[in-house]
C-alpha cells in the first residue's frame, strides 16, 4: 500500500502529532513519516472535523504557504487536502502534486483546478450534515457510498478526468455524532466490503485507523487485508509492522 504520511498546517486536527507551524516543523515530521514507512506526503491546512475553526480561504494558503514549497523540494508525491480551488490552484502552483478533494468534488471549480494541471484526484465520499446521513447506514452504506462515486464520476467525465481519479469511501466523513459504537459498526462494514467499490476499475484510498484502542486495531487489519492501493497515515511505522504480519501468516 502506498501510504500518505499526515503533516497538519491547521491547528484543529484530531490528532495533535500531525500539527505543525512552519516549514522547519513539517519538513521535520514529514522527514520522520517517511523514515517510518510513508511514500509519500498529505497537507492539510483547514480542518474538515466539526471542531475546527473554519478560517478564509487566504488563512488557510498562509499556513500552506511556505510548508508547500518545503515539502515539494523532498521529491515525493505531496497531496493538498482542502475543499478550496483557490488553495488547490496554489498549491499546485507552488509543487503539491495530488488533490485530496475535501469537499468530495463536488463543485465544477474543483474540477477546472484537477483538469489545469492534469493531476491525480483523491475523492472522498461526504456523507455531510443531511437528512439521509442515518439512513446510510439504516439501509446500505456501501450501495449509498458507490451512487456518490458514479455521480461524481460522471462529472469527472464532462473534464475528461475520471482516469485521474483514485476513490476514499471517507469513512472520516461520516456523521460525526454518532457515538463511537454505530461509527465503529459503520466503518466495519465499509472496509469490509472494499471490493464492492472496485466496480469503476479504480484505485482506492483509505483513511487509516489512528486511535490505539483494539476496535481501531480491527477496522485497521480489515483494511490491510482487503489491499487499498493507497492509505492515508498518522503513524506509518504501525501499518506497516500490520502488513508484515499478515504478509507472514500468508
Amino acid at each position: 500500500m502506498f501510504l500518505y504520511g499526515v503533516v497538519n498546517a491547521s491547528p484543529d486536527s484530531l490528532n495533535i502529532d500531525s500539527i505543525v507551524e512552519g516549514p522547519q516543523q513539517a519538513l521535520a515530521r514529514a522527514t520522520q513519516l517517511l523514515a517510518d514507512g510513508a511514500d509519500g506526503i498529505d497537507l492539510g491546512g483547514q480542518g474538515s472535523t466539526d471542531v475546527a475553526t473554519v478560517v478564509p480561504w487566504q488563512a488557510e494558503w498562509e499556513r500552506l504557504r511556505e510548508v508547500v514549497p518545503a515539502l515539494a523540494a523532498l521529491g515525493v508525491p505531496t497531496s493538498v487536502d482542502t475543499w478550496r480551488p483557490e488553495v488547490a490552484r496554489l498549491a499546485l502552483e507552488h509543487g503539491a502534486t495530488v488533490i485530496n478533494a475535501a469537499d468530495g468534488m463536488q463543485t465544477d471549480e474543483m474540477w477546472q483546478v484537477a483538469a489545469d494541471f492534469d493531476v491525480p484526484i483523491i475523492v472522498p465520499f461526504l456523507s455531510g450534515p443531511n437528512p439521509r446521513a442515518m439512513e446510510m447506514v439504516q439501509r446500505d452504506p456501501v450501495e449509498t457510498i458507490i451512487e456518490f462515486f458514479d455521480a461524481r464520476l460522471r462529472d469527472a467525465d464532462r473534464f475528461g478526468l475520471r482516469h485521474r481519479c483514485v476513490l476514499d469511501p471517507g469513512t472520516g466523513f461520516a456523521p460525526s455524532n454518532w457515538p463511537w459504537d454505530e461509527r465503529y459498526v459503520y466503518q466495519k462494514r465499509v472496509y469490509s466490503n472494499l471490493d464492492a467499490m472496485r466496480v469503476f476499475g479504480l484505485p482506492l484510498y483509505i483513511a487509516l485507523p489512528w486511535k490505539e484502542t483494539v476496535q481501531h486495531d480491527e477496522l485497521l487489519e480489515i483494511v490491510i487485508r482487503n489491499r487499498p492501493e493507497y492509505g492515508r497515515v498518522h503513524y506509518p511505522a504501525k501499518v506497516r509492522s500490520f502488513e508484515r504480519r499478515i504478509r507472514a501468516e500468508g
